[in-house]
């Protein structure tokens, strides 16, 4: 498959993925954006770091 193809197929499972718990609970998805907004900066680059590498990880496992 080509790059161009499979770019829009990544972006749409991503909005599905989101779209999920604000879906199913939209009061714990407000909830948690609250706590977020609390957390420190250093915190939430921590958490998109680990996110990023458990990403790498599953993509490095599926392919």
């Amino acid at each position: 498959m080509d790059f161009w193809q499979v770019l829009p197929v990544a972006v749409a499972l991503v909005f599905i993925i989101e779209g999920v718990l604000p879906f199913i609970s939209p009061h714990r998805w407000r909830n948690m954006l609250a706590m977020a907004d609390q957390m420190n900066d250093r915190v939430i680059r921590n958490i998109g770091l680990g996110s990023m590498l458990v990403g790498l990880l599953l993509l490095y496992l599926v392919h």
